[in-house]
């Protein structure tokens, strides 16, 4: 319903006077304006940057996302790792919600590292056969950030997910695909520039979840760009094939490009985290974290 103004007069005219049911009506409207601000599409819109660590971990955020009003979480807002000291960002409000094979319900927070977590291969040699499942860093080589990032939440609050990852390569392009159940990831094209540059769609299986740039990187382009600890930027791995040889990655320049340098990765993770568990046993412990996290490979010589 739209505001009535007042149209307020000074004295010594009476006609408006500063009463009780003026005053409401004014309150009114600010609750009115409150509420229609809390909800995840808003709050995608909106780059703050606060740190939100404390409300994190007494139970609030875990309250607010819940309820899907997401009151005090804004993008760029960030919670230091309760283990690690890392510093993860939010990235995306509710980006999963209601896709996947089995329908993803709860309300969640994606989050990134704000600083690479480390180093690793995305295979062995210079090959992308069996697509991102099929390689070295799914397999294996994430399994140690994982647990970095299990360890600062909580593997409680990480939000398992379906989604659809690719399990083959045929011709240079990803030609099969299957539903999976997913915690931590890396990223793909679309999720860092909202647009396939080197992935290779032209044939093939395409079929993705994350279809979408992420708000963060949206309203702040600077933040593609990942460093290390030292403040130096460095590349990193996505999951999308670019050739039989190559898998795609973001350069340190903020660059899209293609290759496999086995020697060095620089991965991007993503995890639903489900927020901190409430002392209200009846409150669904179901909210939280989904992220990229830049986990980052740097050169091994």
């Amino acid at each position: 319903m739209a505001y009535e103004r007042v149209n307020w007069e000074n004295l010594p005219s009476t006609n408006t006077p500063v009463n009780a049911d003026n005053l409401n009506k004014m309150e009114n409207r600010i609750d009115q304006i409150e509420n229609d601000f809390k909800n995840a599409g808003t709050h995608n819109s909106l780059y703050r940057g606060k740190d939100i660590t404390d409300l994190f971990y007494d139970g609030t955020l875990s309250q607010q996302i819940a309820a899907g009003t997401f009151d005090d979480i804004f993008i760029g807002d960030y919670i230091i790792g309760k283990v690690s000291g890392r510093k993860y960002l939010v990235a995306d409000l509710n980006y999963r919600l209601h896709t996947g094979d089995t329908e993803c319900t709860k309300n969640h927070i994606l989050m990134i590292p704000e600083r690479i977590m480390g180093t690793a291969k995305m295979n062995n040699s210079n090959i992308t056969t069996g697509a991102y499942v099929g390689s070295k860093m799914y397999t294996e080589y994430l399994t140690p950030f994982k647990t970095v990032i299990n360890n600062d939440f909580g593997s409680g609050h990480i939000l398992s997910h379906r989604q659809y990852l690719k399990t083959a390569v045929t011709d240079g392009y990803e030609s099969a695909g299957e539903w999976k159940d997913s915690t931590i990831e890396l990223m793909n094209e679309l999720m860092v520039y909202g647009s396939n540059i080197f992935h290779n769609i032209q044939h093939g299986a395409i079929n993705t979840m994350d279809k979408s740039q992420l708000s963060l990187f949206r309203l702040r382009h600077d933040l593609i760009v990942a460093r290390n600890d030292a403040g130096d930027r460095y590349w990193y791995w996505l999951r999308d094939v670019a050739s039989s040889l190559y898998f795609a990655f973001v350069g340190s320049q903020r660059s899209c490009e293609q290759h496999q340098r086995f020697e060095l990765w620089r991965c991007s993770s993503y995890f639903p985290n489900i927020l901190n568990k409430r002392k209200d046993k009846n409150m669904e412990n179901t909210d939280f974290i989904e992220r990229i996290a830049h986990l980052e490979e740097q050169k091994i010589n």
